[in-house]
């Protein structure tokens, strides 16, 4: 324990005449306290300022003197600070019946008197005990200020504590917000994702009808002469044709694939989508002319994920806008340098194509947010807030990237950057490389599928390219069919069938005869399960005789 030292330790003695002090002094040396002789009142008071453990004074030194800057400074001790005074008196007797003793009494408030003479034992005695109480007093100021420092680091820790708790309090407040966002967006992606499986069975049944449509109109073309009829039978083709494309943009939206970019032409893109477009947005607002360029480059990128972006774009474009607004899309060659925002794509040479509409635009808050998963202006319900991420991340994952054009009450431009291909884009049903052979080696080709119509008419097309065929309604029929005709050079598979579907007839033909080429026939239902086959091992519903004709012959080529 600290206590200040000598000098707080100390005897202090105040006997202005006789021998007193030095009598004093010398006994309490003697007993091993320091002692200090003070000449006057004055110097005393300075003294008990400086530090002190007792004073030791005679009665005659106090007696005729004006005691109020003592008393002062006695009534100004600290709590814990009860100063002691021995007091040498010549008059016994109690207090009551010694005037001046009261007086003192009153005034130094801790007092002992001890009457002249005395014995050195009394003195010391005396001394000693005065000594222990101010030690305590001191032990006492120490607890109290370890009291005051735990109290005040108590209430750092507090505030501390207080601080954390209202900062925790915030973020969870923050993140039950958050949450409610987030499960909003689950439920709203929930019902998407039951839409897109609802969409993905129908549309297997829906490319199975018009593969049977598709088949059955070439073959009559080929044997009609009838230009009027020739020319229904086309209309006929077109609208299958039509139908087909817009079950597969519809299907992008319940599909999860691997990107499979290719040179693309966005005018062509564009042009292609206005019916979709059109029945999508509805009649709320007018899709303006587009504004392709002329000389466009060819832009890499997967074409089902670039229209699906597009598709998205103009979606939140028409919801920004009332009724009789107006939505462009454009297309254009550009050079970007140094990108300004984190969405920029790198410096070079890129396909731009643009959704602008005449909405209420965005502000800085909204355009700095717009790209964040799960963020949206909508109201809870109509929006996931994941069309311009996917936007975002799409022309990212592709080498390019995005950027916006915006005025609050003027519309909105967001832009896509795709990188420019170094290739021409393929014509449409043209596969680079390859064209439609029929063989003339007469190939038995087995033809399995559940669906009768459609067998027909895949048989039907492969045998007016040349080729035996035989048919199987079921994977437990096509295996029979299959030990039995070691002829077999091929197999065209629907992979969707009840029982043993594609995949597990596949590996059963392929564990008989590994070498036989396979030949899978969907209806994009089966897209994801289909992930590690080969694009060459998979003709999509609805084909035509060329595509068919096309893919099993690289089938054979590869196989």
């Amino acid at each position: 324990m600290s206590d200040g030292g000598d000098v707080s330790q100390r005897a202090l003695v105040l006997a202005p005449t006789g021998r007193d002090a030095a009598v004093a002094a010398a006994i309490l040396k003697e007993a091993g306290a320091p002692v200090e002789v003070c000449e006057t009142l004055d110097s005393l008071q300075a003294r008990l300022s400086e530090g002190a453990g007792l004073a030791v004074v005679v009665e005659e030194a106090l007696r005729d003197c004006d005691l109020s800057g003592l008393a002062a400074w006695i009534e100004g001790q600290p709590s814990w600070s009860d100063f002691p005074f021995v007091v040498l008196t010549k008059r016994g007797g109690s207090v009551e019946r010694n005037p001046a003793a009261r007086r003192l009494s009153d005034t130094l408030g801790n007092v002992s008197f001890l009457e002249r003479p005395f014995h050195p034992t009394t003195l010391v005695s005396a001394v000693q005990t005065a000594l222990r109480g101010r030690r305590r007093q001191y032990e006492a100021r120490e607890r109290i200020e370890e009291i005051r420092r735990a109290e005040a680091m108590l209430e750092r820790r507090v505030a501390e504590r207080t601080a954390e708790l209202e900062a925790a309090n915030r973020q969870l407040a923050e993140q039950i917000g958050e949450r409610e966002k987030v499960e909003s967006a689950l439920r709203q992606a929930q019902r998407l994702e039951a839409v897109g499986q609802l969409t993905s069975g129908v549309a297997h049944d829906f490319n199975n009808l018009l593969t049977v449509i598709l088949g059955n109109v070439e073959q009559m073309r080929k044997r009609a002469e009838d230009p009027a009829l020739i020319r229904r039978l086309a209309m006929m083709s077109e609208a299958s044709q039509r139908g087909a494309r817009l079950t597969a943009q519809m299907l992008a939206f319940s599909r999860q694939q691997k990107l499979e970019p290719r040179p693309v032409d966005l005018n062509g893109t564009v042009r292609s989508m206005r019916d979709l477009l059109q029945s999508t947005i509805g009649g709320s607002v007018q899709i303006a002319e587009p504004r392709l360029a002329e000389d466009l480059w060819p832009a890499m990128i997967d074409p089902t994920q670039i229209e699906l972006v597009i598709l998205n774009l103009a979606i939140n474009a028409r919801d920004a806008m009332e009724v009789g607004g107006s939505l462009t899309i454009t297309t254009a060659n550009v050079t970007l340098g140094e990108p300004d925002t984190p969405e920029a794509p790198a410096p070079g040479d890129y396909v731009m194509v643009s959704v602008t509409d005449t909405g209420s635009g965005m502000t800085d808050d909204v355009r700095a947010r717009a790209f964040e998963p799960f963020f949206t202006t909508k109201e809870v319900g109509k929006g996931s807030g994941l069309g311009l991420s996917q936007v975002f991340g799409l022309a990212k994952q592709s080498g390019g990237g995005v950027a916006i054009d915006t005025e609050v009450g003027r519309g909105t431009s967001i832009k896509v950057f795709l990188p420019k291909a170094s290739g021409a884009p393929a014509e449409p049903g043209v596969e680079a490389g390859a064209g439609p052979v029929a063989h003339e080696d007469h190939l038995v080709v087995l033809v399995v599928d559940d669906d009768d119509a459609v067998r027909e008419v895949t048989a039907g097309l492969l045998a007016d390219l040349g080729y035996n065929v035989v048919e199987a309604g079921s994977g437990g029929a096509a295996l029979d069919l299959f030990e039995r005709h070691d002829e077999i050079s091929a197999v065209v598979l629907d992979f969707a069938m009840p029982g043993m579907n594609g995949a597990d007839l596949a590996r059963e033909l392929r564990a008989r005869r590994p070498r036989v080429p396979i030949l899978f026939a969907t209806g994009y239902a089966d897209a994801e399960a289909l992930m590690g086959v080969g694009d060459h091992q998979i003709v999509h519903k609805p084909f035509v005789q060329a595509e068919l004709a096309r893919k099993l012959s690289r089938s054979f080529a590869t196989g």
